[in-house]
């Protein structure tokens, strides 16, 4: 009878502690998952390259919140926690509300060519890349250059820019990748 007793105490105490190291390990592995968690996918094909610092990668807009450049502040720097897939590409949001405003209206919100720098496309049919800091919003859409000094050329002749980029960007494959060789 002592043994049935023990028995049954030690069979309770065993499943006690597995079912708290179920808890456990289900909470590591909800935290691991959340660290990245897609809002939504809206699907759809890029219509061009998309900058991501490496080939390969899917974050747009090094991870930037593209809603915030059309905010009062400066552009600021989405979370994880917060993504919205868009054309296979990852953009990363500072908050819920501004990844639901993507959701709403990708295209308003996504840089132009993709993220490439808007002067290197129009003035020379080129890929380079885009620095998130470096940008102007012209007619409600996002344009980023490759740097300051490219943003003052670009500043020249906006319009005639925008217009040849507007040509030049839909002739490069999605495939490609800017590249140092």
């Amino acid at each position: 009878m002592k043994q049935t007793i023990l028995l049954i105490a030690v069979s309770a105490t065993l499943a006690a502690c597995s079912a708290q190291e179920s808890e456990a390990v289900a909470a590591v592995e909800a935290e691991a998952g959340a660290s990245t968690h897609v809002l939504a996918d809206l699907g759809g094909k890029p219509e061009g390259p998309i900058y991501t610092k490496v080939a390969g990668e899917t974050v747009a807009l090094s991870g930037y919140d593209a809603v915030s450049y059309f905010g009062d502040g400066a552009p600021v720097k989405g979370s994880e926690a917060f993504v919205v897939r868009y054309q296979g590409y990852d953009y990363h949001f500072a908050s819920s509300a501004n990844a639901a405003m993507f959701e709403a209206d990708p295209a308003k919100y996504a840089p132009q060519y993709g993220g490439y720098c808007a002067w290197a496309i129009g003035a020379n049919d080129a890929l380079a890349p885009g620095d998130p800091q470096v940008y102007k919003i012209v007619d409600g859409k996002l344009y980023l250059n490759f740097s300051k000094a490219v943003a003052e050329k670009w500043n020249k002749d906006i319009p005639g820019f925008i217009a040849k980029g507007d040509t030049n960007y839909p002739t490069h494959s999605p495939e490609e990748h800017y590249a140092t060789n």
